[in-house]
């Protein structure tokens, strides 16, 4: 039995067409991640690629990559890349290990697969704010702000999609915003607001917004406005290659682990001197 759909992409193309670029941040933090990212990488790169919902915003960051529209199904031919990043789209696909699959199909041996996307902590303010006010109002909640992976999820993530060597880690940026309304209009702007499948569509109580702003002001101020949490998290991991590093079969260590650290090793093993 198939799953629902997480994503409306109807409502997630519209809203898209509306970004006006005027809060392009986050996208342009993850350019500049990406790019240092790659820096310490001792490869060059001939054949890359970058699936963006966003192309026009990534096609300088890697010069001569072929742009892949975001979508379930991805324009990626198999092998044909040694480079693919997965720009900031991951958290609206309702497969994301097929995602990653498509990409690491799309890898030549040895290429590598680096992603971007949204992670768990993204917004965490907004999403107990408008529960707390639907609460209050309604009696009830739904869904309004997009379920985003922790990095444990996505890392596994990297694994189950057949790719060596997976790495995870994040960075944080905490925002200061006048109020609830002008962080909602930078979501608008970066075509981020909902486009959940199961999302309401009736139009929701004039005093829900009104409440979720004063919740909002109380439970998370900073300064003279309120904070916004947005963390974002960096996958990397290699399509498998003969040539990489593989780690040891147990038992076939040459050294002692007790000889490598210089201390001694009692007959159950090493001892622990400071019990």
């Amino acid at each position: 039995m198939s799953q629902p759909p997480l994503t409306d992409r109807t409502a997630l193309g519209l809203h898209r067409a509306r970004a006006d670029g005027s809060a392009w941040f986050l996208q342009e933090a993850a350019i500049d991640e990406v790019q240092e990212r790659l820096k310490d990488v001792n490869r060059r790169f001939t054949r890359p690629a970058v699936v963006s919902a966003h192309p026009d915003l990534w096609q300088d960051a890697l010069p001569g990559a072929t742009l892949v529209p975001e979508g379930e199904v991805l324009d990626l031919s198999p092998g044909a890349h040694d480079l693919i990043v997965h720009a900031m789209c991951l958290h609206w696909a309702d497969d994301p290990v097929g995602q990653l699959i498509q990409c690491r199909r799309a890898l030549v041996e040895d290429g590598l697969l680096l992603v971007a996307t949204p992670g768990g902590e993204t917004l965490t303010e907004l999403r107990a704010a408008l529960g707390q006010a639907e609460a209050e109002v309604t009696g009830g909640l739904s869904p309004r702000v997009a379920p985003m992976g922790e990095i444990r999820d996505l890392g596994g993530l990297l694994g189950r999609a057949g790719l060596a060597l997976p790495v995870a880690d994040v960075t944080t940026l905490d925002v200061r915003y006048r109020d609830l309304r002008h962080l909602v209009r930078d979501l608008r702007a970066m075509g981020e607001t909902n486009a959940l499948a199961a999302r309401h569509r009736r139009t929701p109580p004039r005093d829900l917004f009104a409440r979720a702003a004063r919740i909002y002001a109380d439970a998370f101020p900073d300064g003279d406005g309120i904070r916004a949490t947005f963390q974002t998290v960096f996958l990397t991991g290699w399509a498998p290659s003969e040539t990489q590093p593989k780690p040891l079969r147990p038992g076939s260590a040459q050294v002692r682990l007790a000889d490598a650290l210089g201390v001694p090793e009692g007959p159950g093993g090493m001892n622990e001197e400071n019990e």
